[in-house]
């Protein structure tokens, strides 16, 4: 079957010569104007019913890729899910296991060392940053940079409200 540009092209020079080769008779040389009208009209429904599949396949690829987005929320929710299981999975064998090494030859359980600022006393912790150390605080809302604040505390200084703390991070490879 042509394409619309191709059907249109046929009809519109159907239209302006007045006649096809398949419309004129060939033993008189005379154009069959019934032929005509039945070959435009064929052109005419050609013309309708590829505009009406190309409006349906349309119509179906926007149903399809709606369903595509409601299963990629629903995907979504469901590595929520799996992710926030696995969170608490690993934070219960990392409490059982209190630091100890695990191995199978299905799996490979350790612990690395990690240092954290924890902060109890986050007013304190602010008006020794606000006095002290300016780059601790970061320019939005104020907060303090644990990051600078771990350096701080990791050469000596002792902060009101701020400790650093070891911690054990559980590794599943």
């Amino acid at each position: 079957m042509a394409n619309l540009y191709e059907i249109k092209a046929d009809i519109d020079s159907l239209l302006t010569k007045g006649w096809d080769e398949q419309c004129v008779d060939m033993e008189t040389g005379e154009i069959d104007e019934a032929k005509v009208a039945d070959l435009l009209t064929k052109l005419e429904m050609d013309e309708q019913e590829k505009i009406e599949n190309i409006a349906c396949y349309i119509k179906n690829l926007d149903s399809y890729s709606t369903a595509i987005r409601a299963e990629e929320k629903a995907l979504a929710e469901r590595r929520r899910a799996k992710e926030n299981k696995a969170a608490s999975l690993r934070r219960y064998l990392g409490g059982y296991l209190q630091g100890r090494k695990y191995e199978t030859p299905r799996c490979v359980v350790s612990f690395r060392r990690s240092e954290a600022v924890e902060i109890t006393d986050e007013e304190a912790v602010m008006e020794f940053a606000k006095k002290y150390g300016a780059d601790l605080l970061r320019v939005k809302e104020p907060e303090i940079d644990k990051s600078t604040l771990k350096d701080i505390l990791k050469h000596g200084a002792i902060i009101k409200g701020a400790q650093l703390v070891e911690r054990q991070n559980l590794q599943i490879k």
